[in-house]
């Protein structure tokens, strides 16, 4: 078998079937890339786990891990201004961290080159919301790239490399979901090392790299100068695409996965409208546009999220005096979700229905049970959960942040009912401590947002005196987005690196009032929970443990490794059914006649259950049973 890290430093043109985000390192690698950063965050870990099937010592670029999207654009700007092609990647909702940086970028002098990785979430599969990261683009004068398969996504980020470079300014490449994760065979191109010139290039000459008030609006007369230079590049660039099924009636403007998703809907239209694809969504490309317009009568206008394209479109076919019949969205659903074949299909429809047959509605007369997330089995945030809730009111309110820890939410732990964004539990329980003498309120935290960007909170609560209880939640790394090192777990990307402890940090900070302990000491969780929510100051209370789901994975890799397992007595089980119910694990299985049962391909035999039965019918399996 081919060892994807060979694959991705092959000196020869081939072809491979990769996901988009594989394709991207291989983009990467052709471009000469030197330096790229990143935060994790869904749907672009995968990048990271590509670029570390190369081995170090072959990788012809840096990467690291940033503790947030901010310090990773940074990075990456602090490379490009010194001569170096760089690359940050990172989630939708990671823009939101790094805009403060970001909305500056274009108004500086990149002279390495810089592209922008932006994985947007429609649909929102693993984001706090759906948002449309294309107004930024506009916000910040960057332009935008996107590719709608893999082959795209290699073949625009060689493009994006390049226009930067030559221009000295970011690019923006868009991605979503299903591109991000879709498979598809790929032709590569040959990759030539030249070798790599460390030298630093940084000269204040090739600024100004300092935006006071003097130098501002020139700089930004600059950025407006280049984003005109993309908008005439935009409209002959091959990026963009006609396909003529000579229809003059009807013709329909798309980008990305809903170009796909049409293209699967068409097979089954009655006819086939001309179809303009925009891979430069920003600048539009006006003249290519306005010559389609003229071309047909009736154009919709086909994108998935807000109507981003679809205005300045309206706005060109309004100055130009194009008498075009132009179709949007058309109502609610049609700002919402995925651009998915179904969805586009019922899209059409709405809008042709002469030429999209209308969507039939399955017959089976069924309904696919919810199937909740839930966290894993052996979880130390479970076993936090069952604990801390024993020490609390109905009354007191519990606020999440982002992590796995996010799941304590749903039944039956339900703690955590407020949640922003990483880093801001903190901070939002210290509004809702104010004026507040009888309720207690609770912040949970996990130990990647802590360094991420939950210590401004914790700072602010301190300095001002907030009266909140904030909960830790240690397990070691960023579990939920892949097991990603953080500042606290001995090691970064690249090599082992000294700890930078939580304890420490909060005891420098002079917080008073620290507790901590395993979380599967589920009894004395519950006391010092208990013993701090009692103090009327500041206090943290450190619940630790690390993530079974890694630990195991690293478990099984050791010689003479056991499964391990858990049994349930059925002569001591009263039926009381709190190992279901209460601390919910899902190796447990309630059956149609109220007994309980282990789900063995689950369990992992950790334990943390058995001081949760009341009648003690848990217990560690012998060996062989």
């Amino acid at each position: 078998m081919k060892k994807l890290g060979d694959v991705l430093l092959r000196k020869e043109p081939f072809s491979e079937i990769v996901m988009g985000n594989t394709a991207l390192v291989r983009g990467m690698v052709e471009a000469h890339t030197r330096v790229a950063s990143s935060y994790p965050g869904s749907p672009t870990p995968e990048i990271a786990t590509a670029i570390q099937s190369i081995p170090r010592e072959k990788r012809p670029f840096y990467f690291e891990f940033s503790t947030n999207e901010k310090v990773a654009t940074e990075v990456a700007y602090g490379a490009a201004v010194n001569g170096h092609l760089s690359t940050v990647f990172f989630k939708s909702v990671g823009l939101n961290v790094a805009a403060d940086t970001f909305v500056q970028l274009n108004h500086m002098n990149i002279i390495g080159g810089m592209v922008v990785v932006l994985g947007d979430d429609p649909g929102a599969n693993s984001s706090q919301n759906e948002q449309d990261n294309r107004h930024i683009a506009r916000l910040s004068y960057t332009p935008v790239f996107e590719p709608a398969n893999p082959e795209e996504v290699y073949q625009y980020y060689m493009e994006a490399a390049r226009f930067s470079r030559e221009m000295h300014m970011p690019v923006i490449l868009r991605l979503t979901t299903h591109v991000c994760h879709a498979k598809q065979r790929v032709s590569f191109g040959p990759w030539n090392d030249p070798g790599f010139d460390p030298t630093p290039r940084f000269d204040p000459g090739n600024g100004p790299y300092i935006p006071i008030a003097a130098d501002v609006l020139p700089m930004k007369k600059r950025a407006l100068e280049r984003l005109e230079t993309v908008a005439a590049y935009s409209v002959t660039s091959p990026l963009n695409r006609t396909i003529d099924n000579g229809n003059k009636k009807r013709g329909v403007i798309t980008i990305g996965l809903p170009f796909l998703s049409l293209m699967d809907v068409l097979g089954q239209a009655v006819e086939k409208p001309d179809i303009l694809k925009l891979g430069i969504v920003y600048p539009l490309p006006r003249n290519l546009v306005k010559q389609f317009l003229e071309m047909h009568e009736n154009v919709k206008i086909l994108e998935e999220l807000d109507d981003v394209v679809e205005k300045d479109i309206k706005a060109l076919a309004f100055d130009e005096k194009i008498s075009t019949t132009l179709i949007g969205k058309m109502d609610m659903d049609d700002w919402v979700g995925e651009y998915t074949p179904d969805k586009v299909a019922g899209i059409m429809a709405k809008t042709w229905p002469d030429m999209v047959p209308e969507k039939q509605a399955p017959s089976a007369d069924f309904r696919v049970p919810a199937r909740p997330p839930q966290m894993c089995p052996g979880c130390g945030h479970r076993s936090a959960f069952h604990a801390v809730k024993k020490a609390l009111k109905d009354t007191d309110i519990t606020v999440a942040d982002i992590g796995c820890h996010t799941l304590g939410y749903l039944p039956p732990y339900e703690s955590g009912r407020l949640l922003m964004c990483m880093g801001a539990s903190p901070g939002i329980a210290s509004g809702l401590a104010l004026f507040n003498d009888s309720r207690k309120v609770i912040a949970f935290l996990g130990d990647s947002t802590f360094f991420h960007a939950g210590i401004p909170g914790i700072i602010n609560a301190l300095f001002n005196k907030h009266n909140i209880t904030l909960i830790l939640m240690e397990n070691g790394t960023t579990a939920m987005t892949g097991h990603q090192d953080h500042a606290a777990s001995g090691r970064n990307f690249n090599e082992p690196t000294d700890k930078i402890p939580v304890r420490q940090v909060l005891e420098g900070l002079g917080i008073k009032h620290i507790f901590e302990t395993d979380t599967y000491l589920q009894g004395k969780l519950t006391e010092l929970v208990k013993e701090a929510v009692a103090i009327d100051e500041f206090a943290v209370v450190m619940a630790r443990h690390p993530c079974m789901l890694k630990f195991m994975r690293e478990q099984r890799k050791k010689t003479g490794f056991r499964e391990r397992r858990v049994n349930i007595d059925p002569e001591k089980c009263q039926k009381i059914h709190d190992c279901v119910a209460v601390f919910a694990c899902p190796t447990f299985i309630r059956r149609a006649d109220g007994g309980v049962e282990i789900n063995t391909d689950l369990c992992i035999g950790d334990g943390s259950c058995i001081q949760t039965c009341p009648v003690k019918a848990i217990a560690p399996a012998e060996e062989g049973k």
